[in-house]
């Protein structure tokens, strides 16, 4: 896999959660190895957090990054309800 492709992956818990996508990713300059990526969370249209996940909290990388934890889902924004009325005339 080139890292290209890497970057934009759906990344899942281990419950299958989907965590966020492939932001960036650090290596080590003497080894080349991987050793955290950085996820992009989508909060909303115009506001997003990002999460630093260590190499060794991955479990697989194909099709999906897999981890082998669970992420906390975010809690849910505030809702408010409405009750609309209408006229049947």
């Amino acid at each position: 896999m080139k890292i290209r492709d890497f970057l934009g992956s759906t990344v899942l818990d281990k419950k299958a959660y989907e965590v966020g996508k492939v932001d960036n990713v650090d290596f080590n300059a003497e080894t080349g190895q991987i050793e955290k990526i950085t996820l992009t969370l989508q909060k909303n249209l115009f506001s997003k957090d990002e999460l630093e996940i260590e190499f060794d909290d991955i479990a697989t990388i194909g099709a999906y990054v897999i981890l082998n934890k669970e992420i906390p889902k975010p809690q849910d924004e505030e809702t408010v309800e409405a009750t609309i009325e209408v006229d049947d005339e």
